[in-house]
């Protein structure tokens, strides 16, 4: 019988990957905390950083003498983007969509049951809602999430749906964020009815977003494009009459560039 993968993984190799993993959501990170959030000991912390260092993925500020990413990082997440066709076509849409909205725009894929952002693009203006490239955001919360899971499969839906029970249910990040299982399937079957997803308030106060999916020539929903602005600058009504139309229709240009519908 052949090995699980697992039984194959080098454990220096996963506390490595693990500590890369931190600075995800950190811009810096003193060795005490990554000995405490990683579980390690200082001198184990120590020793990773210092290969790290070496090989250009982590770098020490001399101001703070903290931690950061390092110029490799940013060499491999080109290497990645170079190798993925999804990106390389996506990309001139995601820029062309912010251009259209002048607002932010987003294209983005489902790792497990979160939403990663893969590419994004922002227009000239002096309010805006940030960039998220490289960031994770819970499914059932995020537009795209909502598009990714509503027009994807019913298979991934029975997965998420178990993952609810085995997870204490759904996260609340907001007073509008949808809790209630059964309110949220519901809201989930209207998303696969009406080809997008909105998201007012409900991941953070203040920010709104329309999502609209992605397909290849499989017809699969392979990722989501969105656009999101500041809630003072698009009420629940902008979204559906202005934004949700250019988002839409940037979405299916895109899926007929992957040869959806050929």
């Amino acid at each position: 019988m052949k090995k699980p993968k697992s039984d194959y993984a080098i454990q220096t190799v996963t506390n490595a990957l693990r500590l890369l993993e931190v600075f995800r959501d950190e811009q810096e990170v003193g060795v005490a905390e990554l000995s405490r959030r990683l579980g390690l000991h200082k001198n184990n912390v120590f020793r990773l950083l210092a290969t790290l260092e070496e090989a250009g993925y982590i770098e020490q500020s001399p101001v703070s003498e903290r931690y950061r990413l390092g110029v490799s990082t940013l060499e491999i997440g080109h290497s990645y983007l170079r190798s993925r066709e999804l990106l390389a076509r996506a990309r001139p849409v995601v820029v062309e969509l912010s251009g259209v909205t002048e607002e932010s725009a987003h294209l983005a894929t489902l790792h497990g049951f979160d939403v990663v952002h893969v590419d994004g693009a922002a227009p000239s203006r002096l309010v805006l809602t940030g960039l998220r490239v490289g960031r994770r955001l819970p499914v059932h919360c995020t537009a795209l999430g909502k598009v990714l899971l509503g027009c994807g499969p019913e298979a991934q839906r029975e997965l998420f749906d178990r993952a609810l029970a085995s997870n204490g249910g759904l996260e609340r990040r907001t007073p509008r964020t949808i809790v209630d299982s059964h309110k949220f399937f519901e809201h989930i079957r209207s998303v696969a009815v009406h080809g997008f997803a909105l998201d007012v308030g409900e991941c953070e106060v203040g920010l709104v977003c329309v999502a609209a999916p992605v397909h290849d020539a499989s017809e699969q929903v392979i990722a989501a494009l969105s656009v999101s602005a500041p809630s003072f600058r698009a009420s629940e009504e902008d979204l559906i009459d202005r934004l949700c139309p250019a988002v839409t229709s940037a979405a299916e240009r895109l899926s007929r560039e992957l040869g959806y519908g050929a």
